[in-house]
């Protein structure tokens, strides 16, 4: 698609959020290629076919190490070719004023469905780099919805404006996450959201890499059929 200048609107989203969403960034015959190309490896891996799981290769790993073992697992030809376009690298120089740079190209992010009940206990909230809310943003990290993802299908979950939260304050909400406690209350008291990376085939998420996020279990009856890339950014002069 052609390059697409980002409204003063999003501008602003982005930096006091922490996310933006492209929607149908990708148009969905783009993409056809790569859902054929995952269902064919899931098929030669013996994991997936004709709606169905092959054998027990995941089944005893937590939904979390499913994630991470079949994202591995499968080769996608094309992803980042696919992907990883001068239109998302422009929109992110368009929303940051700097250079993005992609070293590691782009991984898929599959999960079988079925992995289990839908919670927001237990999850592995992260950040990727390390950065202080005042500093510069130290990267952007792009969400590709290959298919489209339902509510509770898997998607990667992220708390909006957790990448202004420092000091005692974002440790605190560390902690919360990881309890068993009001997690309502916690998120209230540092006013953040979890927003769930779901929608179409072709939206796109664009990240500061200082945001909490995390995968989900994916409770839905079809594949989670996502990728990501990890773009840093040139420090300004």
């Amino acid at each position: 698609m052609a390059a697409r200048a980002l409204n003063q609107s999003e501008l602003d989203f982005f930096h006091s959020e922490g996310y933006l969403r492209l929607s149908l960034f990708h148009s969905k015959d783009t993409l056809q290629p790569l859902r054929e190309s995952i269902l064919r490896e899931l098929s030669r891996l013996k994991v997936w076919a004709g709606g169905k799981r092959l054998g027990r290769s995941l089944s005893d790993l937590s939904p979390f190490q499913q994630i991470s073992k079949l994202s591995s697992m499968v080769k996608i030809a094309g992803l980042d070719e696919t992907l990883n376009t001068a239109e998302i690298r422009s929109a992110i120089a368009g929303l940051t004023g700097r250079t993005p740079h992609s070293s590691q190209g782009s991984q898929p992010l599959l999960s079988l469905p079925h992995q289990g009940p839908w919670s927001l206990r237990n999850l592995a909230w992260h950040v990727d780099v390390a950065a202080t809310p005042e500093g510069e943003i130290p990267g952007i990290q792009a969400f590709y919805l290959i298919d489209d993802v339902g509510s509770h299908g898997g998607a990667t979950l992220a708390l909006a404006r957790s990448h202004r939260l420092a000091g005692e304050l974002a440790g605190r909400l560390r902690g919360s996450l990881k309890m068993s406690g009001d997690l309502e209350a916690a998120l209230r008291a540092s006013n953040t959201e979890i927003i769930e990376m779901s929608g179409r085939a072709g939206d796109v998420f664009l990240m500061d890499m200082r945001v909490l996020h995390t995968p989900s279990v994916n409770s839905a009856n079809r594949i989670r059929m996502m990728a990501t890339t990890r773009f840093t950014l040139r420090a300004s002069r």
